[in-house]
């Protein structure tokens, strides 16, 4: 189904850098020279393996640049576009004869961004600087009621996303990412000392805490939830566990900047992407720190000293729940409330792999949707891959077929993962056999 057909030749540089939120992405990204070929609608699961038991069909495609997504109590799907598709930011998707794929489509809201969520009958979406809310009557937005809840938050384009997370309390959580690799004096350049304190975390490089129900909220109005973070895109609130969880895309450039002390084998393994539950208050230590999911410490960056061995100072700052390779780009995290899969994955941790672009020479990883069990709100057990095959022969940022980037849970227990590189929604299922 071609919805969209003026989406079909995005240039493929466009906006890279909100996919793993570094700039560096796009100058590696911007060498390549072809584009990867479109793989068919009609391949078995829309070209994704699942494990047995579980299928999908292609909900929707060509949509532009699906960034996050989430499905209202009626079963209607809307995603964030980070591209305005046709003047269009919010698209709506509706399976009115229940098989699988959307047959109707329309859009709204006249700016881009990443984060959207449903709570209490209002759709709330962000572009990279405000919060926006729209009142959902019988199921149908309301353009018109667009509300500003939240304005002015910092956007210095390097890490410059804005997910959302909503509570049951009334208050919605967005990251505001740090713009920087490691704080240095000079970002990702070669020698540069880290700026001690680091003059970002005053304004970035955390998670602020606004009111649903307030409108024209100014960003210095927020509350400042979590420190110490670099940037997240996988942000999600825990209905079970009733706190706020999320996965953070690690630093850069161990070995390009510091060759003496890191190989090209750490550098590519470190530091972990690292899973978090975030309470208030929390410091989780970037710049200043990095994880070592090896040794299971967190350590002093070298920016500030470090020798691949020092804690000193990092050893107050809040350590992860779980710990994956490093620079696989976690872009959404969902718990599963359902009751459609089997009972291992009730209250369990689905986070979608964007895929690395840093690992080289050794292969990128990533790119794939995977699967953490949970129990009292803890993961319980390793992570194992869920959905793959979504990148197709080439896992680079540009070779990919596809990048998952978005998740949500519909009301029957379905699955939705959504794609930013060609616009693709899939709507996995689960049948016993």
């Amino acid at each position: 189904m071609k919805i969209f057909q003026s989406f079909l030749a995005i240039a493929f540089v466009l906006s890279l850098t909100h996919c793993s939120g570094d700039s560096t992405e796009k100058k590696e990204v911007e060498q390549e020279k072809t584009e990867a070929p479109k793989a068919s609608a009609n391949q078995p699961n829309g070209g994704i393996t699942l494990p047995a038991g579980f299928s999908a069909t292609v909900f929707a495609d060509d949509l532009g640049k699906p960034r996050h997504i989430v499905v209202n109590a009626n079963g209607d799907v809307y995603t964030k576009l980070d591209k305005l598709n046709d003047g269009r930011g919010i698209i709506r998707l509706r399976d009115v004869n229940n098989d699988g794929v959307a047959d109707s489509i329309t859009g709204f809201g006249k700016y881009e961004g990443t984060g959207i969520g449903i709570k209490n009958d209002y759709l709330y979406a962000s572009s990279d600087e405000n919060i926006y809310r729209y009142k959902l009557n019988h199921n149908e937005p309301d353009p018109s009621s667009e509300e500003l809840i939240v304005t002015g938050l910092v956007n210095e384009k390097q890490h410059s996303s804005k997910p959302i997370a909503l509570d049951n309390a009334g208050n919605i959580y967005v990251n505001i990412g740090a713009p920087s690799n490691a704080c240095q004096e000079k970002d990702r350049t070669e020698g540069s000392k880290g700026q001690d304190p680091c003059p970002i975390l005053q304004r970035a490089g955390g998670i602020w805490q606004f009111k649903v129900g307030q409108k024209n909220q100014s960003y210095k109005e927020g509350v400042r939830y979590v420190t110490g973070i670099r940037n997240i895109m996988a942000l999600d609130w825990n209905v079970q566990a009733n706190e706020l969880y999320a996965v953070q895309h690690g630093r850069d450039d161990f070995n390009r900047l510091y060759p003496d002390l890191y190989n090209e084998e750490e550098s590519v393994e470190l530091p972990a992407e690292e899973m978090f539950l975030m309470k208030k208050g929390a410091d989780f230590g970037w710049p200043y720190c990095y994880y070592d999911q090896r040794q299971k410490k967190k350590l002093v960056s070298p920016e500030y000293g470090g020798d691949k061995t020092k804690t000193d100072r990092c050893d107050g700052k809040g350590k992860p729940i779980y710990a994956f390779p490093g620079h696989w780009a976690p872009n959404g995290l969902m718990f599963y409330t359902g009751t459609q899969f089997p009972e291992k994955y009730r209250n369990g941790a689905f986070i979608a792999f964007h895929g690395s672009w840093n690992r080289a020479p050794r292969e990128q990883q990533g790119y794939f949707v995977v699967f953490l069990p949970f129990n009292n709100g803890m993961p319980s057990g390793e992570y194992e891959v869920f959905a793959d095959g979504f990148a197709g022969e080439k896992k680079t940022p540009q070779g990919a077929s596809f990048r998952p980037c978005g998740l949500a849970q519909a009301p029957d227990g379905s699955l939705f993962i959504c794609d930013d590189q060609k616009g693709r929604i899939w709507k996995v299922t689960y049948k016993a056999n």
